[in-house]
């Protein structure tokens, strides 16, 4: 999610897509004039116009909403007893008026239509765009420097992408509008940015794992799951679904996945890994001989391999992987050509082995975990139902440790990491019915 300094961050961003614009098409040299690009207030714009003076073109953002469809979409954040269960989210749409101002015929309107056009050519934006856009600048950070650490680029990692769409203004409401900015009237155009979504580093009471869904069967002790039956076999290769072995909820290094598909075996296979927040793929090859309907593949495990091992920095080294959503494809190479499969998403989730010592502030909890931690990634530990949140490693973490106050002496604690959002396996995938896993507990010194 997006931090507090969000809003701030949009008005940067759109601030430099259109002074990148106007430089990129040289807008100084066809109007024979400076041009600059502002995010202030109209009567400040105004003021600044005058006879030999640049011309300016202005952003200005003057009105945040709610935006209808995710304002309420994460309640209730808040059980019986008042306790936070989960981070209350906000979620704004941004109203932003473009103003050009210039003393020169015509300049309004050359200026007014770049803007136009840019924002028509980009409805949408990129991740890779908005985090090279606030990585810095001629302007440097927008930040206070008491704030100089927080990473304004976690508008990009945010779920929803920003969207820029046109808002018609009928002539009441830019007549109300601009008599509420107390300002003389120029040309403008209204533009809506939607959805920014902040939310708050805050801890949270997180659920156990649900154990059975419902009455199980009495024989195989096991409830009933979702079942999909394809109607129609395809002619060309496609990927069905991903099933880890062992059974878990999510994979983790080390396990083996199943691919299930249509016509899996034409040609050599690579299976390839993506990670959903970009980045170079990791790709590795099958376990056997695939079947027209299997496809079997090892992620690797254990800890990183040397610089010098001859498959380091490849999909085979446990270094180059991370915690977090992947989308997963199939390369089937034959006769000269290559075809893809379609894309599966999973979640590869963190593998730990936690540890308990006696603390004077109560119980110090360390888990030694694969893959590391990668820098900045945000992190907590949870025994039981209490979650710990730790700060960002500056560097890759392969061990974790918190200190919890208030456990019981004696008892078996289930421990968790979550890393970037997801939590390590707790269910044992061999227990019948499901159970903790042991490996996953510590008793409390």
């Amino acid at each position: 999610m997006s931090n507090v300094f969000a809003v701030a961050a949009v008005t940067r961003l759109l601030k430099d897509l259109l002074n990148d614009t106007l430089i990129n098409n040289d807008i100084s040299g066809d109007i024979g004039q400076d041009v600059v690009v502002s995010a202030i207030p109209p009567d400040r714009a105004l003021a600044m116009t005058g006879e030999g003076t640049p011309s300016r073109l202005n952003l200005y953002l003057h009105r945040i909403t709610p935006n209808p469809a995710l304002a309420t979409a994460d309640l209730p954040t808040r059980d019986v007893r008042g306790g936070l269960v989960a981070r209350p989210r906000l979620a704004l749409d941004l109203h932003y008026l473009v103003t050009a101002y210039t003393m020169e015929e015509f300049h309004a309107e050359i200026l007014l239509g770049y803007a136009m056009l840019l924002f028509h050519e980009t409805p949408i934006l990129a991740r890779a765009q908005v985090r090279a856009a606030l990585a810095g600048g001629p302007n440097g950070a927008i930040l206070p420097p008491a704030f100089a650490a927080i990473d304004p680029a976690r508008l990009a990692d945010q779920i929803e992408l920003i969207k820029i769409s046109s808002q018609p203004l009928s002539l009441d409401d830019m007549s109300k509008l601009w008599t509420a900015l107390q300002t003389n009237y120029r040309t403008t155009v209204a533009y809506q940015v939607s959805v920014v979504l902040i939310e708050r580093e805050r801890p949270a009471r997180a659920a156990l794992p649900v154990l059975s869904r419902g009455p199980r069967d009495p024989v195989s002790g096991r409830d009933a799951g979702v079942v999909v039956r394809a109607g129609l076999t395809p002619a060309f290769p496609v990927l069905a679904r991903i099933e880890a072995m062992p059974a878990r909820s999510s994979p983790r290094l080390g396990d083996r996945l199943t691919l299930a598909g249509f016509a899996l075996d034409e040609g050599e296979a690579r299976v390839r890994f993506t990670p959903a927040g970009g980045g170079g793929t990791l790709d590795l090859g099958p376990v056997g001989a695939p079947t027209p309907e299997r496809l079997m593949v090892d992620l690797p495990g254990g800890p990183p391999l040397p610089a010098t091992h001859p498959l380091a920095g490849t999909g085979y080294d446990p270094g180059e992987w991370r915690v977090g959503p992947y989308l997963l494809e199939v390369a089937l190479s034959a006769a000269g050509r290559t075809r893809t499969t379609n894309r599966l998403p999973f979640t590869l989730s963190p593998r730990i082995t936690p540890s308990a010592f006696a603390d004077a502030g109560g119980t110090r909890i360390s888990v030694d975990i694969e893959p590391r931690v990668r820098a900045g990634q945000a992190v907590s530990l949870l025994a039981g139902q209490v979650e710990v949140i730790l700060e960002p490693p500056v560097t890759d973490a392969a061990t974790l440790e918190a200190v919890f106050p208030g456990l019981v002496s004696g008892a078996d604690v289930p421990i968790r990491a979550r890393v970037a959002g997801i939590d390590s396996v707790l269910i044992d995938p061999a227990a019948v019915p499901p159970a903790f896993d042991a490996t996953q507990l510590v008793a409390v010194p």
